[in-house]
Parts: structure tokens; sequence; C-alpha cells
């Protein structure tokens, strides 16, 4: 090996080392990185085995005499007490073990099997500040809080607040504030530090809140709860965003950040930080468990000043994901609620949320409801399904002369062949997308439902008819699971809808004259959609049987309007006006595209 090799080997050992000890982390960042890692480990780790008795008889905890002396040592040690704020909405238990509400429960709602609805419970949720303090990770999830509180229920106009402290010495602790209003889904939430200010380590500015939840089911439809749940949160500039849907996720938050949600298909657990978290790590995380949803995880960071008070108002809301609600809370916390994408979103907020709120205002069953909001919107529509329709009659009209082009022509010369249909669109005054342009313009409304019914809480336990929740699917007959398919359910609202659209779809290729794949298509997708929509709640089903035999009533009262024979006469008509022989600038083009086609097909033959 030459001189020249060495030195360049030892160049590239220096810098390597270099670099190592360059970009090595600091203590404090491995310190804040270890109290991160250890909360998502928790996550990750599933489920812990909850003691039944543990809400009613007081655990005391055995401690290392050692660790008694160090910060917040005594504690480390205690007796879990649960002191209960409610109110005409909500049952919050918070725990003396942690200062943390341990259980959340909505009054007036019940799981799909008609159990009290719990939004979380049990030592599945952890809720704490991590620091540093005197060379210690300090985590008060773990530690004993003290109160002289009691339990508190509030109605109306009144309120009510307990406060539960943490101690570290006579004029130094951490204060975790509650309070509750009797009229509304929140619970207000406030951290006090005072004296802390020479107890925090030196090296930190920031104290991360951590926050933990195991989201059980509440849906018939685990499948689909869990593919609407996950985690959303709102940046400063009132951007919300979320997590993903499908599998785990994670995501660092840089930027500030002004509330957090776990959010499952049809109710939410909000935390609002009214001066913002700075900033912070979010996961999501699936489950062995079968009826776990999913694992939420969130460490936020809160600015500490070197003062003797630091103060951090917040409040939880724990509610439906009924829109209106969310609304009215503010925040933009109506945007967890999935209306869609583009104008299909916009369709859904500023006309089919308003629509739908006003005919429920009337307090009509909601099979009512959709079949009113069904006709409305057709109504609506009817303009363009009549210019559809007329289009579809002309092109019916001209079909014999355009067999006659066709047979004259053939069909070993396709760019001359459409290009003689274009003359005869030109002379007759058709336009050959005429059917489909007012097809295309109202396909929006129709996507937009897709994403308002299966998130409209509303319709969460209705019944109509036979079927019993029009939030989920209808099951009149199950089967074993079909693994291919993985179906396990017949929904007959599914079924009825099918069969409206393949007898509409009948009607239309018998008056249209469809021939070859268009017509066979048409009975093809229906039958793609009996799959896709089985598992689908039966209110959209519901919506698109009523939307399917109305526009089919519809083309029935058109077809009695129109008459063939004055179409006919029309076209004839249009052909002898001058402007009929005129060829416009697009048709000039087409032509000129076409005959250029047509001559290099020539030289491709030569």
């Amino acid at each position: 090996m030459d001189r020249n090799s060495i030195t360049g080997l030892v160049l590239i050992f220096v810098i390597i080392a270099g670099s190592f000890y360059l970009m090595q982390p600091s203590e404090e960042e491995l310190k804040r990185e270890r109290q991160l890692q250890d909360s998502l480990a928790r996550a990750r780790a599933g489920i812990e085995q909850i003691d039944s008795d543990t809400s009613a008889t007081p655990q005391r905890t055995a401690i290392d005499s050692t660790l008694l002396s160090g910060p917040f040592g005594t504690a480390l040690q205690g007796e879990e007490r649960l002191v209960t704020l409610e109110n005409e909405y909500i049952r919050a238990s918070i725990s003396t073990k942690g200062g943390r509400v341990k259980s959340v429960a909505l009054k007036g709602e019940t799981t799909y099997d008609g159990q009290p609805l719990v939004l979380f419970d049990g030592d599945n949720n952890k809720f704490g500040l991590f620091f540093s303090a005197a060379g210690k990770n300090i985590i008060t999830n773990d530690l004993y809080f003290t109160t002289a509180d009691g339990d508190v229920h509030v109605t109306g106009q009144d309120s009510a607040s307990v406060t539960l402290r943490l101690t570290y010495a006579d004029n130094k602790y951490i204060d975790y504030i509650y309070s509750i209003k009797g009229d509304n889904h929140n619970l207000g939430f406030t951290i006090v530090t005072k004296g802390l200010q020479d107890i925090v380590a030196p090296t930190e500015s920031q104290l991360i809140l951590n926050w933990e939840a195991a989201l059980t089911q509440k849906e018939k439809d685990i499948a689909s709860e869990r593919q609407r749940s996950t985690l959303y949160y709102a940046l400063e500039d009132g951007e919300v965003d979320h997590l993903g849907t499908d599998g785990d996720d994670e995501e660092e938050l840089k930027e500030q950040v002004e509330w957090i949600s776990f959010k499952q298909h049809f109710f939410s657990n909000v935390l609002v930080a009214e001066n913002g978290f700075k900033g912070g790590k979010v996961n999501v995380y699936s489950s062995p468990e079968a009826n776990i949803i999913k694992l939420f995880s969130a460490n936020m960071r809160l600015d500490f000043g070197r003062q003797e008070v630091n103060t951090y108002p917040m409040h939880f809301f724990f509610g439906p994901n009924q829109y209106k609600v969310l609304k009215a809370h503010g925040y933009g916390l109506e945007k967890q609620i999935d209306m869609g994408w583009g104008p299909m979103k916009w369709i859904n907020r500023f006309i089919t949320i308003p629509v739908f709120t006003f005919l429920d205002s009337f307090n009509w069953s909601y099979g009512l409801v959709i079949l009113i909001l069904t006709v409305m919107l057709k109504l609506v529509l009817s303009p363009l399904t009549y210019r559809s329709y007329v289009s579809m009659a002309k092109m019916r009209v001209l079909k014999p002369e355009m067999d006659q082009i066709k047979e004259k022509v053939g069909q070993d010369n396709p760019t001359l062949l459409q290009q003689e249909y274009l003359k005869l669109y030109k002379q007759a005054g058709v336009n050959p997308l005429g059917g489909c342009i007012p097809l295309l313009l109202q396909m929006p409304f129709t996507i937009a439902f897709f994403f308002f019914f299966p998130n409209l809480f509303e319709l969460r336990g209705e019944s109509f008819l036979w079927v019993k929740d029009l939030s989920t699917y209808d099951s009149p007959i199950t089967f074993p699971r079909i693994p291919i398919i993985g179906m396990d359910h017949i929904s007959l609202m599914c079924i009825l809808m099918t069969v409206a659209t393949l007898l509409s779809t009948w009607y239309n290729n018998s008056i249209s004259g469809a021939t070859g794949q268009m017509k066979y298509i048409g009975y093809f997708m229906p039958l793609i959609f009996l799959f896709v929509l089985n598992s689908f709640p039966a209110g959209l089903n519901y919506y698109y049987l009523l939307s399917t035999v109305f526009t089919f009533g519809q083309q029935l009262v058109i077809r009695q309007l129109i008459n063939d024979d004055k179409i006919l006469a029309i076209i004839e008509a249009n052909k002898k006006k001058p402007e009929a022989q005129k060829k416009s600038k697009f048709q000039q083009r087409m032509e000129e595209y076409m005959r250029q086609q047509q001559a290099q097909a020539k030289k491709g033959k030569k």
C-alpha cells in the first residue's frame, strides 16, 4: 500500500471519528428521548390485566426506603381514592394515583350491545408530567396526589372544581385542578406548579405531558370502527390533520399544537391547551387484543419558566362526534368528522348538513328524514337529469343514421368513421357528450353521501323497518365468515339497492339501445357494489335505494314528456340551417387531426 493510500485511510478514519464525537446527542437529549421511549414502550406493550377490586379496595405500594428521601419521595406510596365529577352529560372519575382521569362515562349513551358507554377506564390509560429533578426522572402518573375534596354533581349553569396536589415540600408542589359545568361535555383541567423553579433540572426548559389510552370497541362493526379511529391534532393556524388509519403511525410535531384528540368512530377524547403545546410526538398503534380498537399515545411539550408559579390552562372534551356539538364547542373540532375531499367536503358542510339539521328539527324518524332529503336533492338536480335524458334521446334517434354510416364506411377505418360521426353531430345540432356532462355534475353529490352517512352520529342506534341501527349494516342473514371475500352476513338493504340498480340499468339499456361492452358494464358495476357496500351503514344503502328508485321514476315521467318523432323533426330542421354546414374551429381541428392520423396510418402500411 503506497503513502497516498495510507494518508487517505487515516483521513477517512479521522473524519468518521470526529463525526461520531460531534454528532452524539447531549445528555439532556438522551434523557428526554428515554422519557419518550418509556412512554411509547408502555403503549406498545398492550393492555395490562386490571384487578377488578382496584377501585373498591385501597392499594398500598411497597417502596424501597432509600427512594423515600429522593424528590417527591413521600408521594411514591399512598392509597388510591377516586373523586367523581358529574354533570348532565359525563361522569369522570379522578384518581389520586397520578391525579389523572381514570375513567369517563357518557350518560345517555350505550355501546352496540346495550352496555353503558365508557370512553376509557382503568389502568389502560396514563396521564402525567415527565421531568428531571435532583438527577432523577419524575413521572407523576406513578405518584400519589392528595385532596380534601369530595365528589361533585352539577346541573344547569352550576359549576364546581376539585384540586389534587403532588407535594415536594412546603410551598413546593404541583396542583391538578379539575372543574366541571352542568351543561356541556367539557372537563376543565389546569396544571399549576409552584416553587419548582429550582427543583426541575436547570437543563430543562420544557415539561413533557404524556397521555396514553387504550380505547375499546363501542360499535357493532369493529373493522369499520378501527378504520375510522385515529389521532387528530390541530396546529396553531387552525389546520387539522391526523395520523394514518391503517396500521401503526407516528409523527413528530414541530409546530405549536392547539389540541390533540384520541378519536374513535363516533366519540372523541380531546385535550385542548389554551396557550398551546410547543410541539410533541404522537402515536397510534394497533393492538392484539380483540376488543381494543387502537392504542393512542401523545407526548406534548409545555414551556417551563423559571418563576415561582407556572400555570397551564387546558380542558378536556369527552363527547360524541356529532357535527353540531363539535361545531358549538369551537376550536375546529368538527373537522375531525370526515366529510370527504374537494367538492364533496363543501357539499356536505354547506348543503347536506344544514338541510339535514333542518329536517331533524321536526323529530321525524330518520327513515323519513332520509327519504325527504333524497327527494329534495333529486328535485334540485332534476334539470340536469332532464338534459341528460334529452341528450340520450337525441343519440337514440340518430342511431339508425349512425348505423348506415358505419355500414358505408366500414370498421377498418375508425378515423374516417369518427370524422363522419362528427359531421352528423354538427348537422343535427347534437352534442355526443350532452348525456355525460349532466351525470358528471351530479357525481359529487352522490359521492358526498358516501362520506356523510357513515359518519353521521344521529343515525347511531336509530331503527327503521327491520334495521336496528342505521349507522351500521343490517344483517338478517348471517353465516361463518368466507375467507376469500371476507363476508359473514348479507345486508338486505344492500340487496334491495342492488336489485333496483340492475332494473334501472336494464331499462336504460333498452331505451338507449346500448350494445356490446357498454351494455354489460352497466350490469357488472352494481354487482361489484353489492360486495363493497354490504358492510356499509344501512342508512347509506337506504339512501342509494331511494335515489335509484326516484331517478327511475323521473326517467319514466321524462319518457312520457319526450317524443322521439318531435326530436327527429328538430334534428332534420337543424340540418337545413346554414350554420349546420359551417365547421366550428373545434371541428376543424378535429378533422385536421384525423387527417394526420389517417395519413400516418397509410405510411405505416407502406
